[in-house]
């Protein structure tokens, strides 16, 4: 089958690791789901779920003040068992397994995200099963050598792969003031935005650098261009594709040299909370006086940060191994520590949500096509569109948010 296929069925095996497995006799325990819709319905303050139960019953569930609504069937009650202890990781088994469906996810994951501090725990993992998935999650922390293996599970599941459904610049990351120019017009404007902000800096670094299209940009404008990456397969197709610029594989913590700006545009949610100081480091160390960094990265609402860390989500599970959004007043806390002032903050959460609808339509589109690499399967694919479809539910629902920042040393 490949190795890219093997790379695939990694990570669904990975994210099988946290499973949940309900019971076989799941019916018995009917009270017990009654109650977990009765929470469900008293905690959602905003919005409401339209439910079809595996009776055929019907029911109404929040509705207390306007927000995201949605409909949902539920074909087997063992998808509240997994709902109730395995969170989001158990939600994402019980739709793979085909125990609940609707026709449009989006709105439902907006609506556990706009209501996440007020459903508590309701629809998060608990007890072992929490503490299991914290464990597992802890395997992947991001020490110099398993970086390299979270990033290629990943990041190296093929170029050919991501073509097929990024816009042409190869930019696996948010676009910014979304407009009906379309996608590539709106990553063309977040590279200004984040070249408007290191100025006319005549030597710059990149800290991940993708597939090399913004690291090109910034070259194409005179700057002496410095792009580093552990990802094999993105610096294969960067190399090729922009010649200007000196791409090189290492890891951010070995950096040694001096650059007028640095740039780096989502790639601390890879490096877990025990590795912030070293990216801080890293910026602090390697600036000049005087010197600007522009950082882009995601960031969960800081009261719902302690739940979220305790435990691990399905994006931790099945497709960023070792991730963690991240806490912004902890990251602004270190920035300043180290003498760089955070000025300019810009949130932009909403162009997150069109740039994955967009990425989206264009993946489903690819696989109606047959344009995507035939070695992949359903399954796998099938993990991709709820995972597109996961993200953007994040940003709609306001929990998550994508912002930029300088960073300015003094």
């Amino acid at each position: 089958m490949g190795v890219r296929v093997n790379r695939a069925e990694q990570l669904l095996a990975e994210g099988r690791r946290f499973a949940v497995t309900p019971s076989l006799g799941a019916k018995l325990f009917a009270p017990l789901f009654s109650r977990i819709l009765d929470r469900i319905d008293a905690r959602l303050a905003r919005g409401g779920i339209f439910a079809t139960l595996p009776d055929g019953t019907k029911r109404r569930l929040g509705f207390n003040a306007a927000g995201h609504e949605c409909d949902v069937t539920l074909h087997d009650w063992r998808a509240l068992m997994r709902l109730a202890t395995g969170g989001s990781v158990g939600w994402y088994q019980a739709w793979e397994a085909g125990e609940w469906s609707s026709p449009d996810p989006v709105p439902l994951f907006a609506l556990f995200m706009d209501n996440a501090a007020s459903l508590g725990d309701t629809a998060r993992a608990k007890g072992p099963w929490r503490r299991l998935a914290a464990k597992l999650h802890a395997l992947k922390e991001n020490s110099k050598a398993q970086a390299e293996r979270n990033i290629h599970a990943h990041y190296d599941l093929g170029n050919d792969f991501y073509a097929t459904w990024l816009d042409e610049t190869m930019t696996y990351s948010s676009a910014l003031a979304m407009g009906k120019d379309g996608l590539k017009a709106a990553q063309h404007r977040k590279w200004a935005r984040l070249d408007a902000r290191i100025g006319d800096a005549k030597s710059v670094l990149e800290i991940g650098c993708g597939w090399g299209s913004l690291a090109g940009h910034l070259a194409s404008s005179g700057a002496d261009v410095t792009a580093i990456s552990i990802s094999d397969e993105q610096l294969d197709y960067a190399r090729a594709s922009q010649p200007a610029v000196t791409f090189r594989k290492q890891d951010y913590r070995d950096v040694v040299g001096q650059f007028d700006a640095i740039v780096s545009v989502e790639m601390v949610e890879a490096l877990g909370r025990d590795y912030w100081p070293d990216f801080m480091d890293c910026i602090a160390r390697n600036l000049k006086p005087g010197g600007r960094a522009a950082i882009q990265y995601i960031a969960i609402q800081p009261q719902l940060f302690a739940a979220y860390e305790a435990s691990a989500d399905f994006i931790q599970a099945y497709i960023f191994p070792g991730g963690l959004l991240i806490d912004a007043p902890a990251f602004r806390a270190l920035a300043e520590e180290r003498g760089l002032a955070w000025e300019e903050q810009e949130d932009f959460g909403l162009d997150y949500a069109e740039t994955l609808r967009l990425w989206r339509e264009r993946f489903d589109k690819a696989e109606q096509e047959e344009r995507l690499p035939a070695d992949f399967d359903a399954r796998f694919c099938d993990l991709w569109r709820y995972y597109l479809m996961y993200c953007e539910g994040g940003f709609r629902g306001g929990g998550i948010d994508v912002s930029q920042v300088t960073l300015v040393k003094k």
